[in-house]
């Protein structure tokens, strides 16, 4: 009778105790729904954008001649010191009027494609963002860029690789006091095997 009497007792506490477990989960910190919610900003695979990926920046594939060129382009003139002219000799440079991808969800300040020697050899782009969200975009373009490629270098503003026969370089520029950042990449591709090299 006294042991009938003591699962009586345990029998009636069983649903305090499911309560009180059903409370306690629901207010823990650490449950899966609030995992679930917590936003993975700086997973490269959370970046759903395709203007992060800097293969948008190639319109035209490199190697490519000027005159098979599918896009119109328009010559730009450079100015250099005597110090890189040695290494731009021979490159004319083109933007495209109305052609420009977005890139990191910008619209480009610049946009050029080089040719060396009548064949593309380089893709130069420049990008503004607030200052105040750059590090963070910058860090998480990087990232991305990085996921599937050789690494040169990387720091919190610069971010170099090469993928495929694609060597690529971003930077991320921007002065005391300003409001706006500025991302920069450069993309080289190795030239085709007849094309000359030098002048």
């Amino acid at each position: 009778m006294a042991v009938a009497a003591q699962r009586l007792k345990i029998l009636a506490r069983v649903p305090c105790l499911v309560g009180l477990l059903a409370v306690t989960a629901c207010s823990s910190p650490g449950t899966s729904a609030d995992h679930a919610r917590t936003p993975a900003a700086a997973e490269p695979s959370a970046i759903t954008d395709a203007s992060y990926d800097w293969h948008v920046l190639v319109i035209v594939p490199f190697g490519v001649l000027f005159k098979d060129s599918p896009v119109p382009l328009h010559e730009v003139l450079l100015f250099h010191d005597a110090t890189d002219r040695a290494e731009t000799d021979g490159r004319e440079c083109y933007s495209t009027p109305g052609a420009a991808p977005r890139f990191l969800g910008q619209l480009p300040d610049h946009y050029l494609l080089c040719f060396d020697h009548d064949h593309l050899g380089r893709v130069d782009v420049a990008v503004p963002l607030p200052a105040a969200e750059a590090p963070q975009v910058f860090a998480r373009a990087c990232a991305l860029w990085l996921k599937n490629t050789a690494t040169t270098m990387t720091s919190g503003t610069t971010c170099e690789g090469r993928d495929g026969s694609v060597v690529f370089s971003a930077r991320l520029l921007r002065l005391p006091g300003d409001t706006a950042a500025t991302v920069s990449m450069s993309l080289t591709g190795d030239p085709p095997q007849d094309a000359p090299v030098g002048n």
